[in-house]
């Protein structure tokens, strides 16, 4: 019997690749899409202001305060626009850095820059968000170093946010538009530079459109870590609050996790709103 199995995967490579797959996908279901069925579910619930006991009876409430109310509406916004702010800037960041590992550096020098990358990986991502937070407190490195040119820390704050989460996710957005970069035939860029194209036109019309889908895949880790962070926040945000403080303290604190499930949905639903549109533009389907 175990003969046949074995011939039967010999011939049919589709089927052995199909049985290798199937286990991850089965844990990928269990783990994430029943997780995110109950996160639905317990959204619906409510708690009892009294006792404090949970209520497992339907109730579109939780959906109401969290769509009707000002703090969740200021809240969304203000950590959408963070998140956004930091894509943006590891992107521009992430551009130069890449095109030069991939393009320009030796090949010596492309594994000491890939090394380079990666090694903050290696690193706690609590390790970096507290040497952020040194660095930008009173007396800090950022304060001594601009002292001279008369330069100061900008504090605890959103500000000091958006720089703490830029430096952690950026190796998550040079990686891809990396891996895309290679992916460029430097006949490409002789064929431009041939026919009279500078290094700025070559750049805009021949690598630009062929790195959207690496630029879109570096958005979309920074984008979507950034929307569900909140450990930051509470490191270097001083009073800030984005949606995952609020998921933080209904879960914690103030007990109420059917209120913490429906606020979590929030970046759920703008992530997938955010993958709509980029599915529409065709750059998934190049990744």
């Amino acid at each position: 019997m175990s003969h046949r199995v074995g011939a039967l995967l010999g011939r049919y490579p589709a089927l052995r690749l199909g049985l290798l797959i199937a286990a991850p996908l089965t844990w990928l279901v269990a783990v994430y899409v029943v997780a995110l069925a109950a996160l639905l579910v317990t959204a619906l619930w409510q708690v009892d202001s009294f006792t404090g006991d949970l209520e497992r009876t339907v109730s579109l409430e939780n959906l109401k305060t969290v769509l009707t109310g000002e703090l969740y509406r200021t809240v969304t916004l203000r950590t959408v626009g963070v998140a956004a702010l930091v894509t943006v800037i590891d992107v521009l960041i992430a551009l130069p850095i890449a095109f030069y590992m991939a393009k320009v550096a030796t090949p010596r020098r492309r594994r000491i820059l890939l090394i380079a990358v990666l090694t903050p990986l290696w690193a706690s991502y609590l390790v970096k968000a507290f040497a952020w937070r040194a660095t930008l407190s009173d007396g800090g490195l950022l304060e001594w170093l601009g002292t001279p040119i008369g330069l100061q820390s900008p504090g605890y704050g959103l500000s000091a946010v958006v720089m703490t989460q830029a430096y952690i996710w950026l190796p998550y957005v040079i990686l891809p538009i990396f891996a895309g970069l290679e992916r460029v035939p430097d006949s490409l860029l002789e064929a431009s530079g041939d026919l009279g194209g500078g290094p700025v036109h070559t750049l805009r019309w021949v690598v630009l459109p062929l790195l959207v889908p690496a630029v879109i895949a570096g958005s979309i880790f920074s984008f979507s870590l950034t929307l569900g962070d909140y450990i930051t926040v509470n490191i270097v945000g001083g009073t800030s609050q984005m949606l995952g403080n609020l998921v933080f303290v209904n879960a914690g604190a103030a007990n109420n996790l059917p209120l913490a499930a429906t606020i979590a949905l929030i970046p759920i639903v703008v992530m997938l709103g955010y993958l709509a549109a980029v599915r529409r533009t065709g750059a998934l389907d190049n990744l």
